[in-house]
């Protein structure tokens, strides 16, 4: 008999909500992490739970839809980390025109059943405050919601609750070989040194490894995936802030691209993303030069007030493992995902994870059991339907009793907080909000806002 049922390779959000949903259905379950939760790609977002607006002129409509029904799922299920927050969004004269963009509104509206969320409204930017930070141009507008999200730490909670749940989370443990056999795989793992770690069997492998889940593929499993990817890297900066209200502005550029502002940490600005394609190591992914000055270019051309590189406090990137769907600009790449289903008669299944948002993680891990239930054992919880409710998220106040040993694990964005503070010294004063301690074995608490 295997020791798990599942074991998932992988420690970003689609691997952590994979792991929760899995346990949450009685099974047994291992999830291992070559560094720290959402040490990758999940805590280098723009930090959004959205539908994506701009999606809807790629025509991506079921995407939209299933990511706006989320949005409202995913604020009921952690309101601690997740807010609503207002968009402005300016029209540029010469892009898209105001009636466009009021028929896109109009749309991501009603799309996806909006129940909590106000509804989108015009905007005076000539006479109203919130056209004020902004360049003398803009005269007309918009206004429409979304949610701000704290990323890394929505990873570490749900990686906590999977643990709650029976899981087992094993964070600095690299996958270094995948065994497949009849029936079950056997992995083991190695630590940062290469010292081995453990040597486990189970029934189904999940490859959630993110940027890594190809080079896994092919070099830990030797198998050539039917699906490609295609790395993005989208960069970040923050500056001191452009405002002093709690509204967040979308931009339009003239290369089709769009740019967010968003307050950030009291005192600052969050600029970005960029989209170019990345074809270095996930692990080294680091904002350029020329991403920098394309953000401060993008910012100083709608606000008032001018933004310098000389200005960026800290900068951050990810790399998004896109589809490779041909699309020829990397802002039109899918962030659709897909689930590779590699299940070859006497031989133990493989389930890769490709692409996908993290407003929509909750959807692709249901999805991902789904595709997997005729070869995983059948559970009490799976035939009542109980592991697909939407259940809350563990409070940051709480006291988790781990059944993991999560003793290395820090959320990411304390690291976050960290470096900005490095690089300017009075951020050290201001309180990392949601930042706080994870819990070893023996259950300490998180500490919360």
């Amino acid at each position: 008999m295997a020791d798990f049922d599942l074991a998932i390779v992988g420690g970003g959000i689609n691997g952590a909500g994979i792991a929760r949903d899995a346990a949450g259905r009685g099974l047994r379950v291992l999830l291992v992490e070559q560094n720290d939760l959402a040490s990758g790609t999940s805590s280098a977002s723009t930090k959004l739970i959205h539908g994506g607006l701009r999606y809807l002129e790629h025509g991506w409509l079921r995407l939209v839809r299933e990511a706006l029904v989320e949005r409202e799922v995913m604020l009921r299920m952690a309101p601690h980390l997740i807010r609503p927050m207002r968009f402005v969004l300016p029209s540029e004269p010469g892009l898209r025109p105001a009636w466009m963009l009021r028929l896109g509104l109009f749309v991501y509206d009603h799309l996806g059943g909006r129940k909590i969320l106000p509804p989108a409204r015009a905007i005076d930017l000539a006479n109203d405050p919130l056209g004020a930070p902004l360049k003398r141009r803009y005269e007309h507008g918009f206004e429409y919601s979304d949610c701000f999200a704290d990323d890394s730490r929505l990873v570490v909670l749900t990686a906590l609750d999977a643990a709650e749940r029976g899981a087992v989370i094993r964070t600095r443990a690299r996958a270094i070989a995948a065994e497949r056999r009849a029936t079950s795989w056997r992995l083991s793992t190695a630590d940062a040194a290469g010292r081995h770690l453990e040597t486990i069997t189970a029934r189904v492998l999940v490859n959630a490894a993110g940027p890594w889940v190809e080079r896994f593929d092919s070099d830990r499993l030797g198998l050539t995936p039917r699906h490609h990817v295609r790395m993005v890297q989208g960069s970040h900066i923050v500056v001191p802030s452009l405002f002093e209200h709690d509204r967040a502005y979308l931009f339009q550029n003239p290369d089709g691209r769009i740019v967010f502002a968003i307050p950030y940490e009291s005192d600052y600005t969050l600029i970005g993303t960029t989209d170019r394609d990345y074809r270095g190591d996930p692990g080294a992914v680091a904002a350029t030069p020329e991403e920098i000055v394309y953000l401060c270019a993008a910012a100083s051309t709608n606000f008032a007030r001018a933004v310098h590189p000389a200005d960026v406090v800290w900068s951050y990137s990810g790399v998004r493992p896109l589809i490779d769907d041909g699309a020829r600009p990397a802002q039109a790449a899918s962030r659709d995902y897909v689930l590779e289903l590699d299940a070859k008669p006497g031989a133990a299944a493989l389930l890769s994870v490709i692409g996908g948002k993290i407003t929509v993680y909750r959807r692709l891990a249901e999805d991902a059991l789904r595709r997997l239930a005729h070869h995983l054992p059948p559970t009490r919880a799976r035939a009542a339907g109980a592991a697909t409710r939407p259940l809350p998220l563990p409070r940051p106040t709480a006291r988790i009793a781990a059944a993991a040993d999560l003793r290395h694990a820090r959320a990411a964005r304390a690291r976050q907080c960290a470096l900005i503070g490095r690089a300017r010294p009075a951020l050290r004063r201001q309180p990392l909000r949601g930042g706080g301690n994870l819990p070893d074995a023996g259950g300490v608490g998180v500490d919360g806002r």
